[in-house]
C-alpha cells in the first residue's frame, strides 16, 4: 500500500520511549503526519520497580478539593505513548494542537499498515533498546501493571 509523502510510519518495537517520542514530536512540528505502530513494544529505561512506582503514583494522583474531578492517568499503551509525545509538543499553542491532530498511535500493526515501509532505527539515533544494559520495561508491562486488560 502506498501512503502520502507527508506520512511517516514509526515501528516502536524495541525503541526507547523518550527518544522515539522526541523524534516523533519533531516530525509533527515540521508538518508531517506520524503514525506509530506496535506502541506496546516500546521500552522505558530504568529498573522495573522504579518505573512501576512512578506510573502508579501518576495513577493515584488526586486533587484534595475535589478528588473525583482530578487529573486522570491512562492505562492503555497507546495513550501512554501518546501522552509521552504530547509532553514534547507545545500543546498550548496553535502549532502544537495542530501537530497532535496529525498523530496516530496504534496497538499492534493495523492491516492497512502491514506492508508499508517504516522508519528504521538508523534514522532514530541512539534510540534502540539494545544500548540499554538490561534495565528496562516495556510499555505493555507498565500498562498491565496499571490495570489494562486487552
Amino acid at each position: 500500500m502506498q501512503l502520502d509523502k507527508d506520512v511517516i510510519v514509526v515501528d516502536a518495537s524495541g525503541l526507547i520511549l523518550g527518544r522515539m517520542a522526541s523524534f516523533v514530536a519533531k516530525r509533527l512540528l515540521e508538518g508531517y503526519r506520524v503514525w506509530v505502530v506496535n506502541c506496546e513494544k516500546a521500552v522505558i529505561s530504568g529498573r522495573k520497580n522504579v518505573v512501576f512506582e512512578d506510573y502508579l503514583a501518576r495513577l493515584h494522583r488526586k486533587d484534595r478539593a475535589s478528588p473525583l474531578k482530578g487529573s486522570f492517568a491512562t492505562r492503555r499503551p497507546d495513550r501512554i505513548v501518546w501522552r509521552a509525545i504530547r509532553g514534547m509538543v507545545p500543546r498550548d499553542q496553535h502549532k502544537g494542537r495542530e501537530a497532535l491532530r496529525r498523530l496516530k498511535v496504534f496497538i499492534g500493526t493495523p492491516k492497512h499498515l502491514e506492508n508499508v515501509e517504516k522508519v528504521d532505527e538508523s534514522k532514530l539515533p541512539k534510540s534502540s533498546a539494545k544500548r540499554l544494559s538490561g534495565k528496562y520495561v516495556t510499555v505493555e508491562e507498565v500498562a498491565r501493571r496499571l490495570g489494562w486488560n486487552p
